[in-house]
Formats: structure tokens, C-alpha cells, sequence
């Protein structure tokens, strides 16, 4: 159904991927590619955004949820990147869950997307459909998700499936209102 997606989330910089995806927690890419470009317009670099008003950067981002600890996290990850990392976004998993706001999903959206390793980091999307397809028990979290993801499909397809079971999730496969006529995966999914 979906043969070529990819990350929706826009950004020119490995960094402003990292804070992109931070800042896409619990709200909508949608929501995050409204306010990133005006945020990497006023900072135009790393330094001038780890040097950057907390208050400004709050009134930048504050139509996304959670604005004032993203916020803080933003202007923590320049600063953590150019003291400890020379302003390089590293690709060790270990390394960048040192970034602030950036766990174990987040880590793994970066490493697949800027440096093309292999990763299936389970968002909200791919946990729902996972479960209503029988891939994973009902009381199933991301990481047990994810492990068993992993598990069932060969390393060479975990990026572009996580893609798209992401678009599966966010456009036909809703939370309240799954569009199941005409679905391709109806014979395998529990929501009948």
C-alpha cells in the first residue's frame, strides 16, 4: 500500500533531524514542519541555537505539545552537541540516548534515517497495528514490540518498514477510525 515513503519530517541538517524527531513526540510531523523552519531560520547554526532564549525558543514552538520542556531539550542538544561532540550527531544508539529528550524510538528514527542503519524503532502508530495484526500481544510495549519486529522481518526491510507501517498507521489503520474496507491486511487484522 505504501512502496515509497519515507521520513516526513523536514530538516538540512543531521542535527535538525535529531531535534526534529524530539520535538515530534506526542504531537504530529505536520505540527513539528510548521514551527522547525522558523526555529532553524532565526538559529542558523548549532552554536547560535545553544546559545539561543529559552523564551524565544518557547514562543517558536509553542503550538506543539510539551513546547516548554522541548523547549529546553532543543537548547540542550545544540549544547550537548558542540561541547561533546563537536556539533557532529554521533550514531551510536548509546551516544545519542545521552541527548536530552532523545530515548530509545528517537535514537533509532536518527541512526535509520541520517546514518542508514538498520533500526524498526516502534512509535504509537506501529505498536497499534502490530498488535491488530497478531504480531505482538495486546499487552505488548515498544521494546518488546520492537525486539519481536525484528525477530519476524529481515534486517534489510526494518527501514522502509518502519516507514511504512507508520503511514499504514497514520492513514489507513487509524486509532479511533481504521479504514478496513478495502484493506489489504483485513484477513490478518483482530479489529473485524
Amino acid at each position: 500500500m505504501f512502496p515509497n515513503v519515507g521520513c516526513e519530517l523536514n530538516y538540512n541538517k543531521d542535527y535538525e533531524l535529531v531535534i526534529a524527531v524530539m520535538l515530534s513526540a506526542q504531537t504530529t510531523d505536520i505540527s513539528v514542519n510548521k514551527v522547525t523552519p522558523v526555529l532553524f531560520d532565526r538559529y542558523k547554526t548549532l552554536e547560535e541555537l545553544a546559545n539561543a532564549s529559552l523564551l524565544d525558543v518557547e514562543e517558536i514552538i509553542h503550538s506543539i505539545g510539551l513546547y516548554k520542556n522541548k523547549a529546553k531539550n532543543v537548547i540542550a542538544i545544540a549544547k550537548v552537541l558542540v561541547d561533546n561532540y563537536g556539533g557532529v550527531v554521533p550514531s551510536d544508539k548509546d551516544e545519542l540516548q545521552k541527548l536530552p529528550g532523545v530515548g530509545n524510538k528517537t535514537a533509532g528514527v536518527i541512526r535509520a534515517e541520517i546514518f542508514r542503519i538498520p533500526d524498526l524503532p516502534v512509535d504509537t502508530h506501529i505498536l497499534r497495528i502490530s498488535k491488530r495484526l497478531d504480531l505482538v500481544d495486546s499487552k505488548a510495549d515498544p521494546l518488546k514490540t520492537e525486539i519481536k519486529l525484528k525477530k519476524l522481518f529481515p534486517e534489510s526491510d526494518w527501514i522502509k518498514l518502519h516507514h511504512q507501517l507508520i503511514h499504514f498507521g497514520r492513514y489507513k489503520c487509524l486509532a479511533r477510525r481504521p479504514m478496513c474496507e478495502n484493506c489489504k491486511l483485513a484477513t490478518f487484522c483482530n479489529k473485524k
